[in-house]
């Protein structure tokens, strides 16, 4: 039986990650340290939504081990017998990583890199979960304003862009340091590693806040009839993803692992504003939401667009499912766990 070890395994991606290859028939280990740092400010009911997908996963016969990857001991004796190494585990929120700089530092940077050498020392084909904002933010500069959205052309923006340009944060540093980690072990030590720089991810289970997972986060507040804060204008664009579509592409990776750094997003297809989203939110619940304009916030990446050509050619993945379908997922899913968002 193949084995899998999923980091951050009771998170968002994590969970779908774990789901996903357990009903394949593998092994399954979800190692996560359970932390509410983002949770805890969101207003929701930070301990049942906290333990949510620890239940979900256990009920589905995943192997659950509270544990950090900061852990460098721990994690080898969980990593030693692994076929694959999914790391999905972080500190991903631009506001905690300036509120608490050694945290961020120490999960993003010192975490990924005691996985990356769980990859090397057992020989084990790792994906590791990165981020766009390790392009910074100087796409800012090359945007046109249009009524909805911004645009920029051209409108895909592939992996030979330059890195960590304009105002930084020290998530930016720790992601983009994570990310050229995985290039390192990559051309060093060649390891079977990829890095996949990852554009809005949203779907079920999501628990998203203001300081992260801006889709659900419309979404959770707009079924409540709470007000939908916007920081900026609302013109923002992402190429949202929908979890499943991801879930495929580290399968591709598995099946071809061409190491390397990858754009992982719903490209053109799936490219959307935050106004648009709202627009999109209101006509699935059928009633207009309230929302508030606040200021811009520090280092905030205002368009991203992935070019995915290198995905297409070299992992033969390409996403499939747009946002008038996963949101609705979502919304349905929200729905039927409100009391997670309720304290």
């Amino acid at each position: 039986m193949k084995k899998v070890l999923v980091t951050g395994g009771c998170g968002f991606i994590g969970s779908w990650c774990c789901e996903s290859y357990i009903k394949k028939g593998w092994q399954v280990t979800s190692y996560d340290n359970m932390t509410k740092y983002e949770l805890m400010r969101t207003g929701y009911n930070t301990e049942k939504a906290r333990d949510f997908n620890w239940q979900y996963l256990k009920n589905l016969g995943v192997n659950l081990v509270k544990a950090d990857i900061r852990n460098k001991g721990e994690l080898f004796e969980y990593a030693k017998s692994s076929d694959f190494i999914i790391h999905t585990a972080a500190q991903p929120a631009v506001t905690i990583s300036m509120e608490d700089l050694e945290l961020d530092f120490s999960t993003n940077v010192q975490g990924t890199l005691n996985v990356l050498e769980a990859a090397r020392q057992f020989n084990i084909p790792v994906v590791s979960c990165a981020t766009v904002h390790v392009y910074g933010n100087t796409i800012n500069q090359e945007l046109k304003e249009q009524e909805r959205r911004f645009t920029r052309e051209p409108a895909e923006i592939a992996e030979d862009y330059p890195m960590v340009g304009g105002i930084l944060t020290p998530l930016h540093a720790s992601k983009s340091s994570a990310d050229t980690y995985v290039k390192v072990y990559v051309d060093t030590y060649k390891a079977k590693a990829a890095s996949f720089r990852l554009t809005g991810l949203y779907g079920e289970r999501q628990l998203g806040g203001e300081d992260h997972g801006w889709v659900a986060n419309f979404s959770i507040r707009a079924i409540l009839d709470l007000p939908i804060r916007i920081y900026g204008t609302g013109k923002q664009v992402r190429d949202i993803l929908y979890a499943q579509d991801l879930i495929e592409a580290f399968e591709a990776f598995y099946n071809n692992p061409v190491p390397g750094i990858y754009n992982i997003g719903g490209g053109s297809l799936t490219s959307i504003s935050l106004l648009e989203c709202i627009d999109l939110i209101s006509e699935i619940l059928g009633k207009d939401l309230k929302v508030e304009f606040h200021p811009a916030r520090l280092g905030d990446l205002t368009y991203f667009i992935c070019n995915i050509d290198k995905a297409k050619s070299f992992l033969k993945w390409q996403p499939k499912t747009k946002p008038e379908t996963g949101v609705r997922n979502l919304i349905n899913w929200i729905k039927r766990n409100l009391d997670l968002f309720k304290k």
